[in-house]
């Protein structure tokens, strides 16, 4: 009995222990160890709310999916941060004293954290203004993909190859981005095509707009159209605009079966597909030399 009471007098000296003063308050390992709990149990708690208001109370909404995930995460940042003051005044911590900690921590940013700051506030700005959203397809730098994730520091796009590039949000802020479905899921793409200068443009118009609507990937409204784009070196060029939702994030496989079929066709209609012509003129002569 004597052994069992000093071990929990022990344990009780153990986590009464002083280790740090902010102002008024004095952080004791028992203190700690409670914070790192409560913390801990914050951020498993507002991650599951988080899930349950995006898959069970906004699936029942029309809102698109990734206005629904921007909406769940700013619900998540604002339960951690109303959490973390609200565990701070529990358990009777002076928060005037996180004022001369906040002087370090701005310190800190000022020497290392600047990038790790500026793609936080940009991913809140990202969250807010939504230039970006889960599922919309985009072109940022050399990346080309879904968006599948928009995270505090970074977004994850997927590409085609099903590769996951991690880009930082401030390049979302900062640089140009393309949002090919940023209003609605539906692009028009040009493609060109040349033929030889003998053929009748009205005869090509036709067959392009054809081969356009036997594609069912190719939305019928807006109509496919076809531009005589110009009179080039060796062809007359043409425009293919056509417009699909189908092949948003692939327009290359698209590309792929239009020219497939305008192959065919021009083969079957007898239609010359030009190729670079480069005349070449020689000239010989013999240098006399004098004596």
């Amino acid at each position: 009995m004597e052994m069992e009471g000093s071990f929990w007098e022990w344990l009780e000296n153990l986590l009464n222990e002083n280790l740090i003063s902010l102002g008024n308050s004095k952080l004791t390992v028992g203190l700690i160890l409670t914070l790192a709990l409560s913390f801990t149990a914050l951020f498993i708690i507002s991650e599951w709310l988080r899930r349950f208001l995006v898959k069970q109370v906004l699936k029942k909404t029309q809102i698109a999916q990734g206005t629904k995930e921007s909406i769940g995460t700013i619900v998540k940042y604002v339960i951690i941060l109303g959490g973390f003051f609200s565990i701070l005044q529990t358990q009777g911590i002076d928060l005037s004293a996180f004022g001369v900690l906040a002087g370090a921590i701005g310190v800190g940013i000022g020497f290392g954290l600047q990038n790790i700051t500026n793609n936080f506030i940009s991913g809140l700005i990202i969250l807010f203004e939504q230039p970006i959203k889960v599922g919309d397809r985009i072109e940022v730098g050399d990346v080309s993909g879904d968006v599948v994730q928009i995270n505090a520091r970074a977004t994850t796009v997927v590409t085609n190859d099903n590769i996951s590039v991690i880009v930082p949000n401030s390049q979302f802020i900062d640089s140009q981005v393309i949002n090919w479905s940023h209003n609605e899921h539906r692009i028009r793409f040009n493609f060109p095509v040349g033929v030889s200068y003998k053929e009748d443009p009205a005869k090509i118009k036709k067959i392009l707009i054809e081969v356009a609507k036997a594609n069912v990937g190719i939305l019928q409204q807006p109509e496919p159209d076809v531009l005589f784009d110009s009179y080039g070196d060796n062809s007359l060029n043409f425009n293919l605009r056509v417009w699909t939702s189908d092949y948003v994030n692939k327009p290359k496989v698209l590309k792929s079966q239009l020219y497939y079929a305008i192959f065919e066709r021009f083969t079957a209609e007898k239609v010359e597909i030009p190729f670079p012509q480069r005349d070449i003129h020689l000239k010989s002569g013999f240098e006399k030399l004098g004596n």
